[in-house]
């Protein structure tokens, strides 16, 4: 079980009524609180979550309408998206308990500080390396729209700025990350069809790549929903089209591709996790046509070559700077 859920049951009898468990890890604890409900923004956990616990889960960017007594923040890593789940808590707590739970080196502390604009928090536990604090909200902040928190940036283009929509929690919030900036400078001669952007993120790559080969199929997918919301925003603010799908990794992706593009991610949360971006590498020939090609940048300490011959039998680096490589590499 995952240690922050560890530490709530040690209180267990504080959650016992109707409580909202904001971004729970996808374990146990719903079976250990039985009146308690979830709300995920990570389509992987919603999936295992949803697989045991049936309806008890709700997905998106938004808390559920649905009524609750208390709430759990489970603290994730972005410092702006702890910020917009805490005031959107907040905002239907008035008079009740609001708990904050996380990991010491992901910031607990300095998080909790947080609390002190809703009430008197306190601390009521300190086991597994992780902290407890509650916050009964003497007062409750007006509810902030998600939109209203988006951060916007232009990508200058051949045929005019690219407006890029970003929220809260999304990998590069309110700038171009360098590795995506290189891999932008290398998308030349891609064969037309249809293209994939995994781990879209704010959708940059898929919405150049709309803009750039309008006759392309662009399908930009994230496991997270804030970035799904994201991308959404991007299309819409350059009037693009295409599919912008939740999902688990390369498994979730379409078959039949004819381009996949990535600046793949290796974090989750605080910590390190190359499996996503490993699946991609592994499976990739699962999902592209016959001379179909996988396009991707990462950090040049990354071993990915030998992941990517294994699976498609040829790659080369096609470019590298900044501390990244752009692979390219071709479904015989």
């Amino acid at each position: 079980m995952d240690p922050r859920s560890e530490v709530l049951l040690r209180q267990a009898e504080l959650f016992q009524g109707s409580l909202l468990l904001a971004g729970l890890p996808a374990d146990d604890l719903l079976g250990k609180l039985p009146a308690a409900h979830g709300w995920s923004w990570h389509a992987g956990d919603q999936a295992g979550i949803e697989a045991r616990f049936a309806g008890r889960s709700h997905f998106g960017v938004e808390a559920p309408a649905q009524g609750f007594d208390a709430a759990v923040l489970f603290l994730p890593k972005s410092r702006d998206l702890a910020n917009y789940l805490l005031n959107a808590l907040a905002s239907r707590l008035a008079g009740r308990m609001l708990y904050l739970v996380g990991e010491k080196r992901g910031g607990i502390e300095g998080a909790a500080k947080q609390l002190h604009a809703f009430g008197k928090p306190r601390k009521l536990d300190s086991a597994r390396h992780c902290q407890l604090w509650q916050v009964t909200v003497e007062h409750a902040p007006e509810a902030k729209s998600l939109e209203s928190l988006a951060e916007r940036f232009e990508l200058p283009l051949a045929d005019g700025p690219l407006q890029i929509v970003t929220l809260p929690g999304v990998f590069s919030h309110g700038r171009l990350d360098r590795g995506t900036a290189l891999l932008l400078e290398h998308l030349d001669h891609l064969p037309t069809g249809h293209v994939l952007d995994f781990g879209c993120g704010a959708g940059v790559l898929g919405a150049t790549i709309k803009r750039r080969y309008p006759q392309s199929q662009v399908t930009l997918l994230d496991v997270d929903a804030f970035a799904v919301a994201s991308s959404r925003l991007t299309l819409a603010a350059n009037a693009l089209q295409g599919e912008v799908i939740a999902g688990d990794g390369i498994d979730a992706a379409p078959r039949g591709l004819d381009v996949i593009l990535s600046n793949p991610p290796f974090h989750t949360g605080v910590h390190t996790n190359y499996q996503a971006s490993e699946n991609l590498l592994k499976k990739s020939a699962d999902h592209l046509k016959k001379g179909g090609e996988l396009r991707l940048v990462a950090n040049s300490f990354l071993r990915y070559q030998p992941l990517i011959e294994g699976a498609l039998g040829n790659c080369q680096v096609r470019a590298e700077g900044q501390g990244f490589k752009i692979y390219q590499a071709i479904r015989g």
